[in-house]
């Protein structure tokens, strides 16, 4: 697979705290040049990107991010305010405390609820891969196939660990067919990336790889 293709499948992301509208737009500009499948911005910054950038790429926007752990109304609330600023595409975090209690309709019914506010958007479920057992990631695929969410993702780049080989693959083994994986959390390399989408991710959250490829970089 060639840079191209895995740049395709890439969510260019600037995700941290302090980023400034300066720092979205150069995000938004990488984005753009490399054939990105879309930008992940913070929310703040969705009207502004959606202003500069029209159609020419997706914008992709969290929720409950990165802890997950506020009320569900407030989660619809964050992903209808985003859709009304042109985000494309949602990221949410799911409560990780509902789940770590093994209240699994509790989680079934927040994603539910954020997916119904996304009003046909493409909503990734962010499940922290890193803060569970084995175990509870396979019923979490479970939830995130029932929720009629699109994608579980592992990671949102700020938790103990991020995108590993392994998780990608057992996350593949137990969603549903018609749900898809995207590996985010330490994709620094081109080869990191091509082994995570041979484990069956469809999509890279990354910060970094759109730099390599402007510079030429081959890992």
């Amino acid at each position: 697979m060639d840079q191209k293709e895995i740049l395709s499948r890439v969510d260019h992301t600037i995700l941290t705290a302090t980023a400034t509208w300066e720092q979205v737009k150069a995000v938004c500009d990488e984005g753009r040049a490399v054939g990105a499948a879309s930008v992940c911005i913070p929310p703040r910054y969705v009207k502004r990107a959606n202003d500069y950038m029209g159609s020419s790429l997706k914008i992709c926007t969290v929720i409950g991010f990165p802890n997950g752990y506020a009320t569900p109304e407030v989660k619809v609330f964050e992903t209808e305010d985003a859709i009304r600023n042109g985000a494309d595409e949602i990221d949410m975090v799911i409560n990780q405390g509902l789940a770590k209690a093994g209240d699994w309709e509790g989680v079934l019914a927040e994603i539910r609820a954020v997916k119904a506010s996304c009003k046909g958007r493409i909503l990734k479920v962010i499940v922290e891969t890193c803060n569970f057992t084995e175990g509870e990631k396979i019923t979490l695929c479970k939830i995130v196939s029932m929720s009629g969410a699109d994608f579980i993702k592992t990671s949102t780049g700020f938790g103990a660990g991020g995108a590993t080989v392994e998780d990608v693959r057992l996350l593949r083994e137990h969603v549903s067919p018609d749900v898809r994986v995207k590996a985010a959390g330490g994709i620094r390399t081109f080869e990191q990336a091509q082994a995570l989408i041979e484990a069956g991710a469809h999509r890279i959250g990354a910060s970094a790889l759109a730099a390599l490829a402007e510079n030429g970089q081959q890992t």
